[in-house]
């Protein structure tokens, strides 16, 4: 069963990665957040994912407060680093293996790239679980001599563990007063997933469910996307004992070529929109209104 979703104080936050500008999507999608918050009569938290040590710049930090507070977007209290929150995410992993869910994967890009015709989940191709089948003797000795491993989660132990769950889901738009509706989570589909990578202390799954759950997030509103990644979430809040917060999953905006708006494939973003000139008061009335810049259009809701 799902924990209490309708808490008296609502906390919703917006969370991107310095990886880049913000473009379209992101400010629609951050203005979407800030607004459920002020409807009523809560708290919007700003959170910066920036523990991808080899994308992430501090620049792009600057960038994003910029664009932000160009469209209007204000949050409370301090700003949340990902990078402060290290030690958080490493105790987190050390109860994970206390209970003995995580193993060490040594699998190489190309190692993985070669199980291409394992079975899809939601998530893409799911890991075929090669390094769980390592005897521990040999684990240990290949972290001795300096492998670089991920971590990942024995998925099919970790569901055994705690046993059928649920998440709750609220409409698009954004409605609070909304009753939620019980969605049955299949962390299953998306077998062995990565919870620390060789190149970062955490993976997204990790850090995003400890991170809300530390801000006291009780309203998470993020892009469709992610929604079969809220089923690995759930089962994480399980384990580590964590509140679930209720979860409001809305379109992607597409570009002209029908795909998701992407930063690495040169979106627009907001700076662009302000160097030419662009209100910013008139772009945020236009995103709350659905009205997109020419040749962006909503996704499927």
């Amino acid at each position: 069963m799902t924990q209490s979703t309708a808490p008296q104080h609502l906390v919703s936050r917006f969370a991107p990665s310095p990886t880049g500008r913000l473009h379209v999507g992101h400010g629609w999608s951050a203005l979407m957040a800030m607004d459920l918050a002020r409807a009523m009569g809560g708290t919007f938290r700003l959170r910066i994912e920036d523990i991808d040590g080899t994308r992430s710049r501090p620049e792009h930090v600057d960038g994003i407060v910029e664009d932000l507070r160009w469209l209007g977007v204000a949050w409370d209290g301090p700003i949340i680093f990902q990078s402060q929150r290290l030690a958080d995410y490493d105790a987190a992993l050390d109860r994970l293996r206390a209970m003995d869910l995580l193993y060490p994967c040594f699998c190489t890009r190309a190692d993985i790239q070669a199980s291409l015709t394992a079975p899809h989940g939601p998530e893409g191709p799911v890991y075929p679980g090669t390094c769980r089948a390592l005897p521990n003797a040999q684990r240990a000795q290949r972290i001795a001599a300096g492998m670089p491993h991920a971590w990942r989660i024995d998925m099919q132990a970790a569901v055994a563990r705690t046993g059928p769950l649920r998440w709750a889901a609220l409409p698009y738009p954004p409605d609070p007063n909304a009753a939620p509706c019980e969605i049955a989570a299949d962390p299953a589909a998306a077998g062995d997933v990565v919870l620390a990578r060789k190149d970062a202390p955490a993976s997204y799954h990790l850090s995003c469910t400890l991170d809300d759950a530390a801000m006291g997030v009780t309203h998470v509103l993020r892009g469709n996307d992610l929604r079969a990644a809220t089923d690995i979430h759930r089962l994480l809040q399980a384990l580590l004992d964590l509140p679930s917060p209720a979860y409001i999953h809305h379109p992607l905006l597409l570009g002209a070529d029908g795909k998701r708006l992407a930063k690495r494939d040169g979106a627009i973003a907001l700076a662009e929109l302000r160097g030419a000139g662009m209100a910013p008061q008139r772009l945020a009335d236009d995103l709350r209104a659905g009205r997109f810049p020419v040749g962006i259009t909503a996704g499927a809701a």
